[in-house]
């Protein structure tokens, strides 16, 4: 899953490639960090803020007023860490990744894939993972 985000401000799409990698909109309201290794977010509003899913479409953020220091956070699910998705998001991620590649044209099967397609994978299967190893 990539580390994308866009300003309605603005309507920069920013994108964090690397663990320390931060990113800020033209106008500065919104921020994300991490890369793949987490997805960090600051906003000035966080009304401001939508995440962009790896297919382009926008997600609106919940969000959450955190009591014990008062300041806003972004989530999706109140209960869970909102900068990680859980096993089953990473399954239909991988599932979704599946049935893109077999739509491709019979042509584009039998062609090599960039490092960038090959690291993609990788990631999401070492994500997958690691949630199998923290839920047990």
């Amino acid at each position: 899953m990539r580390n994308r985000a866009k300003c309605k401000l603005c309507l920069s799409i920013i994108e964090s490639f690397h663990e320390h990698d931060y990113v800020g909109c033209k106008c500065g309201e919104i921020a994300i960090d991490g890369g793949d290794k987490y997805l960090r977010a600051s906003a000035k509003d966080f009304r401001n803020f939508l995440r962009v899913d790896d297919h382009g479409d926008e997600i609106i953020v919940k969000v959450v007023n955190d009591d014990a220091q008062g300041e806003e956070k972004s989530s999706q699910n109140a209960d869970e860490n909102p900068c990680k998705p859980n096993r089953k998001e990473l399954l239909d991620e991988l599932k979704v990744m599946i049935e893109n590649i077999e739509k491709l044209p019979t042509h584009a099967l039998s062609l090599p894939i960039t490092h960038y397609d090959f690291v993609s994978a990788l990631m999401l299967l070492s994500a997958i993972f690691r949630s199998e190893e923290e839920s047990t």
